[in-house]
């Protein structure tokens, strides 16, 4: 093994305080893998909440490995490396289970290229009893995993606190991994992709759906009822993140709001909060490691305790972005040395944010930003996204005039733009709706940077538009996306990929759909009944 590689993996082991070390005889070997930097994944509650959730059981030894940073992947394929281990070094191809962590579709091509570097073949029907059994969860594990149904063995639909610990518990007793697999389909959530047959018609759209060995037409999206009693616990601490020496603590999940373009406030729901007592006894075990907590979830405004935690002495507590209202203003108050706040208004003018139902007013956006600025918040960051539903020319000069009344309510402080392309996901009301023209997109996010470039104390930056598309190609595709995937490995550009694997991304992005066509995750019921779905999205784009 390359011994610069062994290297870097062991400085970044250095810095670390919490991490697990076990002697793998006897216990089943997990590799949990985050299919893009250490970076990315240590930053990440949920992949840091399954390596201690795993590592809680006697009988499993579960490790960590990351796609290599840009500047070292030279060298793994100039050496042959493959992605190892962090803990052991071990190839991932030596390991009893791969269980790929994938919270955004953009990194699904990293996921194949993994696979590749480990000389793990990719199709799940190509993998002998000699290979791992590779599976998946996450967000996109939830929401759609069709586009990685031919690689994996199994996703895990839904959160896995319970689901994980029973998966386990099944994993164990079979002889063989047909029969681990069998043997999981039976828990709920639990998705064996292998399992079914998707045809198609002359038009592309599927025609049918056909499950095989028993294995149950309609999988059922998992959540725990109680997180209270199931804590997503971090067990590492380490500089090396965007959240540096810091211990991430989850208060609630699930945003009672659903917007209507947003996938965590759909499938994440219910909404669920965490209560005082548990949340204080999660802050003062983080504190026998660090003083600095970050206190997770969708919506802390709604968090009912978030007064009385933020008032706990000898705590640095950091917050996700808040909504536009005056408990946020009193929340931040209670931060000292606060610098840097985020609120979200996605749209810019009141008619848009009625139609993503958005429930924050003009009124309440200036007023949050004005209070927040004056009372020394250093850089007040702003999210919008650009190609809504109905958008037009006088909604993205609303964005420009909304900013510009903000600053002429305070000359403190920086506020910083942060554009986003706006992306239809499943499950939300915006499922059936197509894309914006990139063309058009790109025109706008110009018009936006130009109007507010001369604009004294404000700084835009927004995504790149391509990549977005690539992204709302593998939010909404099916099965047959898995072509243009696996000559992503070969063609750096997605959409040649995709066009040289008979794929259309236009299928995927542009096209209106209606009612009646099933889409690639209608097997899925997160608890939303599809056409009531329907009725809000034509409530809220009025057609």
């Amino acid at each position: 093994m390359n011994r610069r590689l062994v290297e870097k993996a062991d400085e970044l082991l250095s810095k670390e305080k919490g991490t697990v070390f076990k002697e793998p005889g006897g216990r089943v070997s997990v590799c949990l893998v985050w299919p893009n930097t250490y970076h990315l994944g240590m930053s990440n509650l949920g992949f840091q909440g399954l390596y201690t959730l795993l590592n809680e059981r006697d009988d499993v030894v579960c490790e960590r490995a990351f796609l290599p940073d840009p500047e070292d992947m030279e060298e793994y394929v100039r050496t042959g490396t493959g992605v190892f281990s962090l803990e052991s070094k071990r190839p991932l191809g030596r390991f009893d289970i791969v269980a790929f962590s994938v919270s955004f579709e953009n990194d699904y091509p990293n996921v194949l290229r993994i696979l590749r570097m480990s000389n793990i073949p990719l199709e799940a029907a190509s993998r002998g009893p000699r290979h791992p059994m590779v599976v998946m969860g996450g967000a996109c594990a939830f929401a759609n995993p069709e586009q990685l149904a031919e690689f994996m063995d199994l996703c895990f639909t839904g959160e896995a606190e319970e689901m994980l610990g029973e998966f386990m518990d099944a994993y164990l007793n079979p002889s063989s991994k047909e029969e681990a697999v069998k043997s999981a389909m039976g828990i709920e959530g639990v998705y064996a992709p292998q399992c079914y047959d998707v045809s198609y018609g002359k038009d592309g759209l599927i025609t049918g759906r056909v499950a095989r060995g028993g294995a149950p037409e309609v999988i059922k999206r998992r959540y725990v009822k109680d997180i209270s009693k199931y804590p997503l616990r971090a067990s590492i601490i380490t500089p090396e993140t965007e959240f540096q020496r810091m211990c991430l603590v989850e208060a609630m999940r699930g945003c009672p709001h659903s917007c209507g373009f947003c996938l965590a406030g759909h499938v994440y729901n219910p909404p669920r909060k965490k209560s005082l007592d548990a949340i204080k006894k999660e802050i003062q075990s983080a504190l026998e490691q660090t003083e600095r907590v970050g206190l997770i979830g969708p919506s802390l405004t709604d968090y009912p305790h978030a007064l009385d935690v933020l008032g706990m002495e000898g705590v640095d507590f950091s917050i996700t972005s808040l909504r536009a209202s005056p408990r946020s203003v009193a929340i931040v108050g209670l931060m000292q040395g606060k610098k840097s706040v985020s609120i979200a208004p996605e749209a810019g003018t009141e008619r848009l944010r009625k139609v993503i139902d958005k429930k924050i007013t003009e009124e309440d956006i200036i007023e949050t930003s004005r209070l927040l600025l004056a009372g020394g918040i250093e850089r007040l960051r702003l999210y919008f996204m650009v190609g809504l539903p109905t958008e037009a020319d006088h909604d993205i000069e609303g964005i420009v005039t909304l900013v510009k009344k903000i600053r002429d309510t305070s000359a403190k402080g920086n506020i910083v733009l942060t554009l986003s392309t706006f992306v239809p996901k499943p499950f939300t009301p915006f499922q059936w709706h197509p894309m914006q023209g990139i063309k058009t997109v790109k025109e706008r996010l110009k018009h936006i940077k130009k109007s507010l470039g001369s604009v004294k104390g404000v700084k835009v930056f927004h995504d790149v538009p391509k990549y977005a598309y690539m992204q709302g190609m593998f939010a909404r595709g099916d099965r047959r996306v898995a072509g243009a995937l696996k000559a992503m490995l070969d063609e750096g550009d997605w959409k040649k990929a995709s066009l040289s694997a008979g794929v259309d991304p236009g299928f995927h992005t542009m096209r209106e759909r209606g009612l009646s066509e099933t889409l690639p995750w209608d097997f899925i019921d997160i608890g939303i009944p599809k056409d009531k779905l329907w009725e809000r999205f034509e409530q809220l784009v009025g057609l």
